[in-house]
C-alpha cells in the first residue's frame, strides 16, 4: 500500500479559484520534466505506469477542455492540489458530479481523476461512474 500517496490525498490541498490559477498549475506540472505522474480514474484500473510526457499533455489538454466546458462557472472551484509550485497531487472533481468536493462532509465526494507523483491505492468500490464518464476515459487513451 502506498503510505505516501494516502498522507497526500487525505492531507491539506488548496483549491484552484481561478482559471488563470489552473493555467498555470498545469504550466507547474508540465515543467516538472523528468518527474513521473499517474494518472487515475477512480472505479477504473489503478494506473500499471508513470505517464509519459506525451500521455501526460494529452492529458492535461483534454482535462483543461473538459473542466471548462462542463462547469459553467466564471471560477474554477473544483481542483485542488498540495503545492501550486511544485504539486505532487492534484484532485479534478468532475463537473457533472460535485456532490460536497469542499470535503465538509463526512462522506466527500471523490474526484473523478486524479494526477499523483506516488503510485495510487485503491479508492472504494462506492464509485458510481456515469456511462458519459466511463466513455470518456476509455477514449480519452484511445
Amino acid at each position: 500500500m502506498s503510505v505516501e500517496f494516502l498522507e497526500k490525498y487525505n492531507g491539506i490541498l488548496r483549491g484552484v479559484m481561478q482559471w488563470e490559477n489552473l493555467d498555470d498549475l498545469w504550466s507547474a506540472i508540465r515543467g516538472q520534466k523528468g518527474e513521473g505522474w499517474y494518472l487515475y480514474s477512480p472505479g477504473h484500473a489503478l494506473p500499471e505506469k508513470l505517464a509519459d510526457s506525451e500521455e501526460l499533455d494529452h492529458f492535461i489538454s483534454r482535462m483543461d477542455t473538459l473542466l471548462r466546458e462542463e462547469h459553467d462557472e466564471d471560477y474554477c472551484g473544483i481542483v485542488y492540489t498540495d503545492d501550486f509550485s511544485n504539486p505532487a497531487l492534484v484532485k479534478i472533481f468532475d463537473p457533472n458530479n460535485l456532490g460536497t468536493s469542499c470535503g465538509s462532509s463526512k462522506t466527500p465526494s471523490q474526484p473523478g481523476w486524479i494526477m499523483s507523483r506516488n503510485k495510487p491505492v485503491p479508492l472504494g468500490t462506492d464509485i458510481v461512474l456515469s456511462g458519459k464518464r466511463k466513455q470518456w476515459w476509455s477514449r480519452l487513451w484511445n
